[in-house]
């Protein structure tokens, strides 16, 4: 895939420099085409006779006028070729890792990530989230986001998605003109926030048509008594008939003025709605009939939304004239231009509450599918997993790896889990790889559950509530030292893993009760242990204390897996290899050593 992406943008380089350079040329064939036009308009003038020269005239600007639209129809190309660019230096961004490059998603900014986000790097920057999302809109990436880090999943929605998402990776076509026709004409995301808002904004359709109607019959009565006066007929009272419609005017405008202003707040995100409807109407998704069901309200030859659009935009318009005071204050002298565009905009409101919304919520959906179809496409060797209630084993995967890791040092582990309660404790040496793997897990299960491929040949799973105690921070502002926070964290895990449920909990823990000394950590962490194991969930701990493995010899539901170290050529080597049993080695005391520390 790197290397197919590599040689399109090659190609997409070379004809954008080409475009570049006939786009300079361009510059200089306008100005000799007007210069020659110039110089052709005077000779005639001066030596054909002015007959001649109004042909000449006519040709000359007719000449200009086409070089500039084959000027601005090549400078559309080109910027075209130039986001087309910049997507494919994207993705190979992403799939290369190097973030520096990969756009983060500004949307989440100010979103309290979940301690499932925080452990398991799934939201904020680096983050599995940071490196799917392409989303095109602000809610679509907020929506991916929360798929992402769902804890509970539903088989039968994560099944529905990976129909949608498998099509998508197929429609790469579909999936880059979303993308390359919403940089056209903005380059912020669709924010339908803004969209929305209208609506709210509190308005009475009935009394602005009763504004409309007595404005209307005023501004009939001044410019009638206005003609009537310029005819000679009656003498001059259209000057008290205007004061009366303007005091009437600025009495009633103010309480149509939050309405109108919310309404001209729509003209900036109704065309970036507009080209994402208008090519979804118009794609041809035959070919993904998944797909097709999800955009049938917008592919509707009834009802389309752009047809609905235009007419938002006609009002918006409208309304915005009135922007310019001068014009504005011009336009409803004459004519009682605010009170019929209220009117107008409230009749379109009316119809917007029932459709917008929908409209909007479908395509979020296929926003944030979109995005991991992408994901997909770019990672053909990913797999999509089996989800399955009564899977047997449990879990069970080949080649698992984690997806935040760049391939050439990625690894991959074959991993099951057998029965519900079982618990394994993952023993080894520092820097060995535990915490990483138990991330690994958990990393993939959550793209499993949102839809998306996983990195591994193939995994088949059952459906877990998941529970992670991996990054325990303290709260100087909550008042928590580490060791409370820890302990307020596996508790909650106890209460989730007692409470009756179809599902079991996958918990994954790193180093149980590190913010305590020696002896009581070891001791609360065999009776930890000891109540998880045999409950209504199965887990994966990351412990340093090799003396926790020994529980294995008295319970049947804890297993021991390990991994391991070398010195080669005085330095650590490690292999990141995951083998059964407790860890025969440790490092520290080596690693003491290597720098030149003193070891007894």
């Amino acid at each position: 895939m790197q290397s197919s992406l590599e040689a399109r943008l090659q190609r997409l380089q070379a004809r954008l420099e080409r475009l570049q350079q006939l786009d300079r040329r361009f510059s200089w064939y306008r100005l000799a085409v007007f210069l020659t036009g110039l110089a052709a308009v005077w000779i005639s003038a001066a030596y054909l006779g002015a007959a001649y020269a109004r042909w000449v005239i006519l040709i000359a600007l007719l000449s200009f006028a086409a070089v500039v639209f084959l000027h601005r129809r090549l400078d559309r190309w080109r910027t075209t070729l130039a986001i087309w660019t910049d997507a494919l230096r994207t993705d190979l961004a992403r799939l290369r890792l190097d973030w520096e490059h990969i756009p983060p998603p500004e949307t989440l900014r100010e979103r309290a990530p979940s301690p499932l986000e925080l452990d398991l790097d799934l939201t904020g920057q680096y983050s599995l989230h940071h490196l799917i999302d392409q989303c095109i809109s602000q809610e679509g990436s907020c929506l991916l986001a929360g798929w992402l880090s769902t804890p509970e999943p539903d088989a039968t929605l994560i099944m529905s998605r990976q129909a949608l998402i498998r099509e998508l990776a197929h429609a790469r076509r579909f999936r880059q003109r979303l993308h390359l026709n919403l940089k056209l004409v903005s380059k912020e995301p669709l924010s339908g926030a803004g969209l929305l808002d209208w609506l709210q904004v509190e308005h009475d359709p009935r009394r602005a048509l009763r504004l409309l109607a007595a404005a209307g019959l005023l501004a009939a009565l001044n410019l009638s008594l206005f003609a009537l006066n310029s005819a000679g007929w009656i003498p001059a009272f259209w000057p008290f008939s205007l004061s009366i419609y303007l005091a009437f005017y600025f009495f009633s405008a103010g309480s149509l003025k939050p309405f109108l202003e919310a309404v001209l707040d729509l003209d900036r995100e109704l065309d970036k709605l507009n080209v994402l409807l208008c090519h979804v109407e118009r794609a041809n998704l035959e070919p993904y009939p998944n797909l097709a069901q999800l955009c049938a309200p917008f592919q509707s030859q009834e009802h389309k939304p752009t047809g609905y659009i235009r007419k938002i935009k006609l009002v918006t318009a409208a309304i915005g004239l009135r922007m310019n005071p001068i014009l504005g204050l011009l336009i409803n002298l004459v004519f009682p231009w605010d009170f019929l565009f209220a009117w107008l905009a409230g009749l379109l409101r009316q119809r917007a509450r029932r459709l917008l919304p929908g409209w909007l919520e479908t395509l979020y959906r296929l926003d944030g599918l979109a995005s991991l179809g992408g994901f997909a496409d770019l990672h053909p060797d990913y797999t999509f997993p089996e989800i399955s209630p009564a899977s047997t084993p449990l879990f069970q995967a080949t080649a698992l790896a984690h997806p935040l890791i760049p391939a050439p040092r990625r690894v991959g582990n074959d991993f099951a889990i057998s029965n519900v309660g079982e618990t394994i404790l993952i023993t080894g040496s520092n820097m060995a790889g535990k915490s990483t793997f138990i991330r690994t897990i958990g990393l993939n299960l959550c793209l499993a559950y949102a839809g998306a491929p996983v990195c591994a040949a193939a995994l088949r799973t059952a459906a877990f509530r998941l529970h992670t105690c991996i990054r325990i921070s303290d709260s100087i502002t909550d008042g928590f030292s580490y060791f409370y926070a820890e302990v307020k964290c596996l508790r909650g895990l106890l209460e989730k893993i007692r409470t009756p449920h179809s599902l079991p909990v996958l918990y994954l823990i790193d180093e149980i009760y590190r913010g305590t000394n020696n002896r009581e950590r070891f001791q609360g962490s065999r009776a930890l242990i000891q109540a998880l194991s045999g409950a209504n969930g199965v887990g994966l701990i990351a412990t340093h204390d090799l003396e926790l493995a020994g529980l294995a010899d008295e319970r049947t539901k804890i297993v021991n897996f390990h991994f391991r170290d070398q010195v080669e050529a005085g330095r650590l080597v490690f292999d990141y290899l995951i083998r059964p049993g407790p860890c025969p080695t440790t490092n520290a005391l080596k690693i003491m050593q290597l720098e030149g520390l003193p070891v007894q």
